[in-house]
């Protein structure tokens, strides 16, 4: 009967090493979640955003780059927009370079 009971009492140490265990890892999770929601999730829908922003540049826009030169679009590529920052002054820019779309008319404010 004694040989039973010591097995019994074997276990239950074991069990709560388990659940010392789980409990250890709750910071973890805890701390991936908040991580996700206040860094990853906000920047992929930024993400987004600029990608449908590029997607919908057209022949006449008035852009600003990430570089902080401002001009309107006069030609379209694939992957490249030709960029009018004079009147004459035309640079080949990369559209994953437009910052900000700017509504019309803004350039000659500026």
């Amino acid at each position: 009967m004694s040989f039973f009971i010591s097995e019994a009492l074997a276990e239950a140490p074991e069990a709560a090493g388990q659940a010392d265990a789980i409990t250890g890892l709750l910071p973890l999770v805890i701390f991936g979640a908040v991580l996700y929601f206040l860094m990853i999730r906000p920047q992929v829908k930024r993400q987004k955003e600029h990608k449908k922003m590029v997607e919908a540049l057209g022949k006449g826009d008035e852009i600003i780059t990430s570089g902080g030169v401002a001009g309107k679009i006069t030609d379209m590529g694939e992957n490249f927009i030709l960029v009018e920052i004079s009147e004459g002054i035309e640079v080949k820019m990369r559209r994953q370079a437009v910052d900000t779309v700017l509504p019309k008319g803004s350039l000659k404010e500026l």
